[in-house]
């Protein structure tokens, strides 16, 4: 394993193993800036494109993914509200994507795009031969888990929803009894959200990032159109949170919502074709390298593990607070709004960053990985930050307009915003944490992150208890989005000195400057958002049209103002994202129109 460089050497790769200030363009550009220090002979790593082009590449197809599911969470929301028949779809919904991460998911992520990029640099076939047997054993134990998985559905619901319930005829009863048949529906997903996961960690380390963004699309689409034909033939739900639907109604959402993902891992088999790799099933399986990803996965699955009873105690908890109380119903919706600003970003640099992280881990290139780190944090920050500051204040109003229609009151809408809100305030802490893993995971370091979630799961744990047991019964929902920041922050805080240890520096200076800039950039546009709301507030009553009125132009003027003080303030990341888009559209209007 890659040994850190001692304190006041200079790093391997001949870096200076300092701020790198000088360089503050080119480590935008490309990290390291200038000639490779092996004289011009590029390893892996560095071959794929850079940093700031594939993360364009990638959130221009997050963003219309994130859009598309901003969409479906909004037709869901019209058609099932926050009542019984939603909470029975979300809790079971949930069901494929925990056992899936649970059992697989942090593996695919943490230890096989490593071994993937080792493998492409070492191997004389550049990895071919080593890719198709992780594609076979993924295949193998991705359909074990799945049939498991399906077996045990109704146990499962019990584990996760075991306390909604009740005599036989009553609506809890009925609650529980459609979140099973839910859950037979739902946990074959399993199989397909693996191999979507396993693609797509075959296709990044061959520098091919966009089509894992792209193909979500496909699903929105399919789902939204499954939500929209239930409207149809079913009708909304009524606003006394009761269930009303038919066995039609329930096949519907049940294959309808499972048909999408699997058209979505299906559209990447084409691409992986044109990337080169068969998808050719190969049994010569060596024990060494199962041997290697048990040995690196062991630690991993405590980390997972955290991670899975962390969500456990928080669904259950929101279980408990009941269809009165927002239930689950209400928290799922507020997480899936949270994810659009930092996937948008967020994700498309963390794909970009695992590849080229591993590659310079493995050449014992610290500076570069310390520059791809500092570069990740800022590139997503520029657009997070102001994200979680204005969504905070804004959450409320935004939900009141989006979702006071259908099956969902103009309160309930309230309720989700106010969540969201809440959850929004976390965004940077979530984001940094997630980007700190990864250089873990690029040193083949699993243990600590296994330790690192151990903590957060303690804090996330008394944080839903207290919530549950301190806070009014309408106001729980909200105390488990506060106790999910809290335990994010204790995650980012907790990496960064062990990082230290690892890296020697992580440019903590200069990424300290840019989100002090960043914060002060958004004070301006905050305070213009409190006024526009009690303005707007002052004249209009709860509801849509306050909503639209708070949001076009209280979140509005915020983003303009924010703009203009990030040029004032001189922030560089803000200047090379205009830089970037303006040039992206400069191409497309340049571009000869075929006919």
């Amino acid at each position: 394993m890659p040994q850190r460089p001692a304190p006041g050497r200079r790093p391997p790769d001949g870096g200076d193993g300092g701020d790198g200030g000088e360089n503050r363009t080119q480590i935008l550009e490309y990290p390291g800036g200038g000639t490779p220090p092996d004289g011009g002979r590029r390893p892996a790593a560095d071959t794929q494109p850079n940093l700031t082009r594939s993360s364009q590449v990638m959130a221009l197809g997050t963003l219309v993914s994130r859009a598309t599911g901003f969409l479906r969470t909004f037709v869901f929301v019209a058609a099932l509200g926050t009542g019984r028949l939603a909470i029975a779809y979300n809790n079971s919904n949930t069901l494929p994507n925990t056992i899936y991460y649970l059992m697989l998911g942090g593996i695919f992520t943490s230890v096989v795009v490593p071994l993937l990029v080792k493998a492409a640099k070492d191997d004389p076939d550049r990895g071919e031969a080593y890719a198709e047997r992780i594609f076979t054993l993924g295949v193998i134990s991705l359909f074990t888990v799945t049939v498991i998985g399906t077996a045990l559905a109704a146990p499962l619901v019990d584990l996760y929803a075991g306390n909604i319930n009740g005599p036989p005829g009553s609506q809890g009863a009925m609650e529980h009894h459609v979140m099973v048949l839910f859950a037979y529906f739902f946990i074959p997903q399993i199989f397909f959200y693996g191999m979507d996961s396993l693609l797509g960690a075959i296709l990044n380390t061959r520098g091919r990032f966009g089509a894992n963004m792209w193909t979500p699309v496909i699903n929105n689409v399919v789902v939204i159109a499954v939500g929209g034909l239930f409207i149809a033939v079913q009708g909304l739900q009524p606003r006394d949170g009761n269930i009303a639907i038919s066995p039609g109604g329930l096949k519907l959402l049940g294959i309808g919502t499972t048909l999408g993902i699997v058209i979505q891992s299906i559209a990447l088999f084409p691409v992986l074709r044109r990337a080169g790799f068969s998808m050719r099933p190969r049994w010569d399986l060596r024990g060494a390298e199962v041997s290697v990803i048990g040995r690196m996965a062991g630690w991993m699955v405590f980390y997972v593990v955290s991670q899975w009873l962390g969500n456990l105690v928080a669904q259950r908890v929101a279980n408990a607070a009941g269809a009165g109380g927002g239930g689950y119903a209400t928290y799922s919706y507020a997480w899936q709004l949270f994810q659009l600003p930092y996937a948008v970003v967020g994700i498309s640099v963390i794909s970009a960053l695992l590849p080229r992280m591993s590659g310079h881990a493995t050449d014992r290139r610290y500076s570069l990985v310390r520059d791809d780190f500092s570069t990740g944090v800022r590139l997503a920050s520029v657009i997070v930050v102001p994200a979680a500051v204005f969504l905070a204040v804004l959450g409320a109003p935004l939900c009141e307009f989006l979702f006071s229609i259908g099956s969902d009151s103009v309160q309930d809408a309230r309720y989700i915003g106010e969540v969201f809100g809440m959850f929004a305030l976390g965004l940077v802490p979530f984001m940094l944490t997630q980007l700190q893993l990864r250089v873990f995971y690029s040193f083949h370091e699993n243990r600590t992150p296994a330790i690192i979630g151990m903590v957060m799961l303690v804090v996330g744990v008394i944080g839903d208890l207290v919530a549950l047991h301190a806070l009014p019964r309408g106001q729980v929902v909200i105390g488990l989005a506060a106790a999910y920041d809290l335990m994010t922050l204790t995650g980012a805080v907790l990496s960064w000195p062990l990082l230290l240890r690892r890296v020697g520096s992580l440019d903590g200076w200069r990424i300290t400057r840019s989100l002090v800039r960043m914060f002060l950039a958004t004070l301006p546009g905050l305070v213009f958002a409190f006024v526009t709301m009690a303005v707007v507030g002052s004249v209009l009553h709860a509801g849509p049209l306050y909503g639209l009125v708070s949001i076009v132009v209280g979140g509005g003027g915020a983003l303009l103002l924010y703009a203009f003080c990030a040029r004032v303030l001189g922030i560089d990341e803000f200047r090379i994202l205009v830089r970037s888009v303006a040039g992206r559209f400069g191409r497309l209007h340049n571009k000869p129109v075929s006919m």
